[in-house]
């Protein structure tokens, strides 16, 4: 019994035919249209996405300089954690604060914030979201009258990101106005904060002249946006994490080098 076995099957494998040649060829072109399009992944990956498992986003590692962005809504926030969040070589570098909205709105966590960055030796700069119902002037004075810049803080930031259904021509004429007496005041050119919509509807041939602070999280790259302008921050998600806070946090990154980073850094009073 075990003798006719063995022979029966011996006799199965001598009836295997070898693979045609179409069917090598077949292999054989599956494996180079595999390898082109890893090959075309990687060269279209300009920016070195990789997935940070401490951040559990991915980071595009092209730049060095990667911050985040909080408020009150992040609640109250461990500094000591957040300063020592490190993944390998990626740290959070820096952070914007909400301070002010509208006339007279003092985000609640501001102080404590602002307090807190400056103790645990984290670059900071402050961010004020714009309110096209409230006179310009008067948002200028709550922000002035809140936020005290010291030598090393990152330039003021406006967040522009409603229209409040004002028309364009008095949101601009605001925002303008705003800009120009914050500079006046601090001496340093504010960045505006905008999405891709408010960017092309409000900012675009109207204040090519400021850096800008862009937020775009379905893009790879911001290079088809705003080709001509000078922008210095990206947030390219909402949903990253962070030692010492719950929740998601926002994440950006500098899309400039080191080099620029230190005079940016430098240039505030």
């Amino acid at each position: 019994m075990a003798k006719r076995k063995v022979k029966a099957s011996a006799a199965k494998v001598n009836y295997l035919k070898p693979l045609p040649a179409k069917g090598w060829a077949i292999i054989a072109g599956v494996i180079i249209l595999i390898g082109a399009l890893i090959w075309w992944k990687d060269k279209k990956d300009v920016n070195q996405w990789e997935f940070v498992a401490k951040f559990g986003i991915k980071l595009p590692l092209r730049y060095a300089i990667h911050g985040i962005d909080v408020s009150h809504h992040n609640a109250k926030i461990n500094w000591d954690k957040l300063k020592k969040t490190r993944s390998e070589n990626v740290g959070i570098d820096f952070v914007y604060i909400k301070a002010t909205e509208g006339a007279t709105h003092l985000d609640r966590q501001f102080k404590r914030n602002w307090a807190e960055a400056k103790r645990v030796g984290m670059r900071r700069g402050a961010y004020h979201f714009y309110n096209p119902r409230v006179m310009s002037d008067r948002q200028v004075q709550n922000f002035i009258g809140q936020v005290r810049m010291e030598p090393g803080d990152l330039p003021p930031v406006l967040d522009l990101e409603t229209h409040a259904r004002k028309p364009d021509d008095i949101i601009i004429k605001g925002v303008k106005n705003w800009l120009q007496q914050i500079e006046a005041h601090y001496g340093v050119k504010p960045i505006i904060y905008v999405n891709e919509y408010f960017y092309k509807k409000y900012i675009a041939g109207n204040f090519d002249d400021y850096p800008l602070w862009l937020a775009g999280y379905s893009r790879t790259h911001l290079d088809d946006l705003a080709a001509d302008a000078h922008v210095l921050f990206w947030q390219h998600s909402e949903k990253g994490w962070a030692d010492g806070i719950r929740g998601f946090v926002d994440y950006n990154v500098f899309l400039h080098e080191p080099e620029e980073w230190a005079d940016l850094a430098n240039a505030s009073p």
